[in-house]
């Protein structure tokens, strides 16, 4: 009896050893299985949204309002926000707004500057919030931006000027030309004249040029750049070029040659690329614009602001020397738009159709 038990013992023995390992192994596994799946399906966290906050001067200027609606899809599309403020031509006005978006602690702010010297104090309060600053398309002096990010201002002049004297009858010895500058708190505006000049002065220099006019015209403004060349005129002055700044400035300019019926007669520049200019440019009243496609601009600044929220390098081409600083930059070449290649510019970029281009022209 005592053997048959122990036979029991030594054959029962070894399974149920089996049995309790195997039960301790599917317990583990049971355990590690439910420590990989609560990891698996643990959600992640949500992406963090950028927040851009867009300073504007103005929308009076028309690219404005069509960069700033550029911007705000870009930005919906990389899934970043983007909040404006528009300062109406004030520059304090302008601190107090991105004074706003410090407070508001957006991740970075893209300015079109009132003043270039006036928002030291605001850019500075927001690099100090560790907020990424863009200058767009206008550079900020007594300042540090991140960036500044606009096309080359010293191509448009030159563009302005070059083509307008070549448009000049070659019967006119010495044509006498008149300069229309932009605002004279605008760094573009010196930018754009340097260039007109790098033209202009070697034929001023040989003779073979005169500049009757040179003034700039605050805020870029249409009514005070036609009152001026209407003043000039009306007191007898004679015109055989005009470069102007702007698309804006030189509606008020046309105004005032076609009261003296030189509408068509006088070459006139711009830029920017307007509607009515172009409209111009087709009925023969403007010679060019120098064209700076807005939506490039625009898209490249959303792009190196949400690069730069995140710790990685926005697109350059150079630096610029705001006094300051060299503020690391990213500058497009303008294009000279002109009767002849109007379909391949802003037809073609989409940003007018041949039939607005080919309406009438705005009664300036």
């Amino acid at each position: 009896m005592k053997n048959s038990e122990e036979s029991w013992h030594a054959t029962v023995r070894p399974h149920t050893f089996l049995l309790g390992a195997l039960a301790i192994i599917v317990l583990v596994g049971i355990g590690l299985g439910a420590r990989t799946f609560t990891t698996a399906s643990k959600p992640a966290a949500p992406a963090r949204i950028v927040r851009i906050g867009l300073s504007l001067d103005t929308t009076k200027i028309d690219r404005w309002s069509k960069e700033r609606d550029i911007m705000t899809q870009k930005a919906s599309a990389a899934g970043a926000t983007l909040t404006t403020a528009i300062a109406d031509g004030n520059s304090q006005t302008q601190a107090s707004q991105i004074e706003n978006f410090i407070s508001q602690k957006v991740d970075a702010i893209i300015i079109v500057a009132v003043d270039a010297n006036a928002l030291g104090t605001a850019i500075s309060d927001a690099k100090k919030a560790g907020i990424k600053v863009i200058d767009y398309d206008r550079l900020t002096f007594k300042s540090s931006p991140d960036l500044y990010i606009s096309f080359d201002s010293t191509k448009v002049g030159q563009i302005e000027a070059q083509y307008v004297v070549d448009a000049i009858p070659k019967s006119v010895s010495v044509p006498k030309i008149a300069f229309v500058g932009g605002s004279p708190t605008d760094n573009n505006a010196t930018l754009v004249r340097n260039g007109a000049m790098s033209v202009l002065n070697p034929l001023i220099d040989a003779n073979q040029a005169k500049l009757v006019y040179d003034k700039f015209t605050p805020d870029w403004n249409s009514s005070d750049a036609y009152a001026g060349i209407k003043q000039y005129l009306d007191n007898g002055g004679t015109l055989d070029a005009v470069v102007c700044s702007n698309d804006g400035m030189a509606g008020g300019v046309v105004k005032a040659l076609k009261e003296h019926g030189l509408d068509g007669k006088v070459p006139v520049s711009g830029q920017d690329g307007d509607l009515s200019a172009i409209q111009r440019i087709v009925d023969g009243t403007q010679t060019v614009s120098a064209y700076k496609p807005g939506k490039s601009l625009a898209d490249a600044a959303i792009t190196a602001a949400i690069a730069l929220t995140e710790g990685k390098a926005a697109t350059s081409n150079g630096t610029t020397d705001n006094q300051t600083t060299q503020v690391s930059s990213y500058l497009l070449d303008p294009v000279a738009v002109t009767k002849s290649n109007i379909q391949q510019t802003v037809v073609k970029d989409g940003v007018y159709t041949t039939e607005q281009v080919n309406g009438s022209t705005a009664s300036q």
